[in-house]
């Protein structure tokens, strides 16, 4: 007998897409037999005491949201044993489901609440300066995606999954190379170039497919350190290549992988996770290995 379930709902998520696409998703669940309760987040911290609370009382915690919220309702629900947590999409992005599989219509997503199976998924965790670790889900990076996530923020929500797109062209043209200090568990690597992210799962920014072999059960995470010689290759080669994966095979594009990154920069950068800034350059970022169980399709 499945748990009743304590549904999230951020009202701003996707434009305000997960409000509207509330009542389709109620009647689906009363369609399937599920019982469950709709409480509506007003931040951040909101939504985290609210999973927590659920969590206590034995409910599955369901976000229907973005990537921003499903992963903060993960690193909520991370130090608490038993607790369970499906995704219902409700963003823009969506990156989350996109990687495990779970349909991206909320409507259809429901059936994995009825019929998933409780899976063991690793987090990532970030810890920079005298701030606790931060937790993510996704992928968190930094450099040319530091502007990039902050123009996409500040975007209109009318833009929808573009939006991702839309803040990369406009970070291109003022962007100008860094250098970088990457140590992967005990291989280190200087270079000049662009990006650098630590990658718990495929996606990220919309259906990037930033590190096509990435698992979130492996205890890893999969690191890509993008060095374009120029404006016009990134335009017209890893922009392009991202989005199908193949980018991981230009000269330019470096990947590794292992349990912890430890990163550094010649100038301050913002790292962004699950679409959110979650912390400051020096940070070491962390695979936190079989972190929290989530409802994902079955096999």
């Amino acid at each position: 007998m499945p748990r009743p379930l304590a549904l999230l709902v951020n009202p701003s998520a996707g434009g305000g897409r997960a409000l509207k696409a509330l009542p389709a998703v109620e009647a689906e669940l009363q369609r399937l037999g599920l019982t469950y309760r709709v409480v509506q987040t007003e931040s951040v911290r909101h939504a985290k005491e609210l999973a927590v609370a659920a969590a206590a009382a034995g409910e599955t915690v369901v976000p229907l949201s973005g990537d921003g919220l499903v992963g903060a309702v993960a690193a909520a629900l991370r130090h608490h044993d038993g607790a369970l947590m499906g995704v219902l999409p409700g963003g823009r992005g969506n990156d989350f489901c996109r990687t495990v599989g779970i349909p991206r219509d909320p409507v259809a997503a429901c059936a994995v609440l009825a019929g998933g199976v409780p899976t063991p998924v690793d987090l990532g965790e970030v810890v920079s300066g005298s701030h606790d670790p931060q937790t993510f889900i996704g992928i968190a990076s930094l450099g040319f995606d530091s502007e990039a996530n902050r123009v996409a923020n500040a975007a209109p929500a009318a833009l929808g999954p573009l939006v991702y797109a839309y803040g990369a062209l406009r970070a291109l043209a003022t962007f100008r190379p860094a250098t970088f200090d990457v140590a992967v568990d005990r291989e280190r690597r200087t270079f000049s170039g662009w990006s650098v992210g630590a990658c718990n799962t495929r996606f990220y920014g919309g259906g990037m497919k930033a590190a096509p072999d990435a698992r979130l059960d492996d205890g890893q995470l999969d690191v890509m350190m993008a060095s374009p010689r120029s404006r016009t290759e990134f335009l017209t080669k890893i922009l392009p290549g991202v989005f199908k994966g193949t980018h991981t095979q230009l000269k330019s594009i470096t990947m590794m992988r292992g349990a912890e990154v430890r990163i550094a920069a010649d100038r301050p950068f913002t790292v962004y996770a699950d679409g959110d800034p979650i912390g400051e350059l020096p940070a070491t970022i962390r695979a936190v290995p079989g972190a929290i169980q989530v409802l994902l399709p079955a096999a």
